[in-house]
């Protein structure tokens, strides 16, 4: 019987409050964790730490990078936009070394909002710091918290075209995006206004990123069960 693979999923160190406490937490929304159990994996958080990652990586059969805070742009030789977030340094290190682990394994990938802007600094890219200098609009995110519904357009033969089709609406919310592409990557779908929604790895067994959100709408598992697929053992 085929296993059902191990996920890492990266996640938060905030503040944060339950019961009668209120202090530094590990967490990541529940959303990713059932989507990655209705696709058949095992979620695992990953919360921002130091150390090696070597043990950690031989365990893992996927890595799923989560959305989360703006990445320090002093990662791609920039200064700070004013409307760039507080970075993260201690998340950023961490997940800028399971990242560069698991592509020297060959372990499948999902990025995820910051994390396919992640994966996209890794490999050299660079990024818009506030997208709507760029668009003139605020239609990427449209209010705190809530999610923007955008039509994307994807690259025939790719390997998101193949789960997703040509074409998708889907749940956005971020400020930033992805300018210069990394090494490898390859652009692989865009919204009206030419924003990158989507880049992949090729001649990887599944290495993707979105935009967007995809575990925010559960009526559509294909892109977590492709990438679950992808990691399982024996595959």
């Amino acid at each position: 019987m085929t296993a059902a693979p191990l996920v890492g999923i990266t996640g938060y160190l905030e503040d944060a409050a339950w019961g009668v406490w209120r202090q530094p937490a590990a967490l990541i929304p529940q959303s990713y964790v059932d989507a990655v159990t209705r696709a058949g994996g095992v979620p695992v958080l990953l919360p921002p730490q130091t150390g090696d990652t070597g043990r950690l990586l031989a365990r893992l059969d996927g890595l799923l990078l989560a959305g989360g805070p703006d990445i320090d742009p002093g990662r791609y030789g920039e200064a700070p936009h004013p409307q760039a977030g507080e970075p993260h340094r201690v998340r950023d290190a961490w997940e800028f070394d399971l990242l560069r682990g698991v592509l020297e394994l060959d372990v499948p990938v999902l990025g995820i909002c910051r994390g396919m802007q992640l994966l996209n600094v890794a490999l050299g890219g660079t990024l818009i710091q506030h997208l709507p200098d760029r668009t003139g609009d605020e239609s990427h995110r449209i209010a705190p918290a809530t999610f923007a519904t955008q039509a994307v357009a994807v690259r025939p033969a790719a390997t998101l075209a193949t789960v997703l089709g040509h074409a998708a609406k889907v749940a956005c919310y971020h400020h930033q995006a992805v300018d210069r592409l990394g090494d490898g990557l390859l652009a692989t779908a865009w919204s009206a206004d030419g924003t990158i929604e989507a880049l992949e790895l090729p001649g990887r067994r599944f290495v993707l990123g979105v935009q967007w959100h995809p575990e925010a709408d559960p009526s559509d598992p294909r892109l977590f069960n492709a990438f679950v697929a992808a990691a399982t053992p024996g595959t």
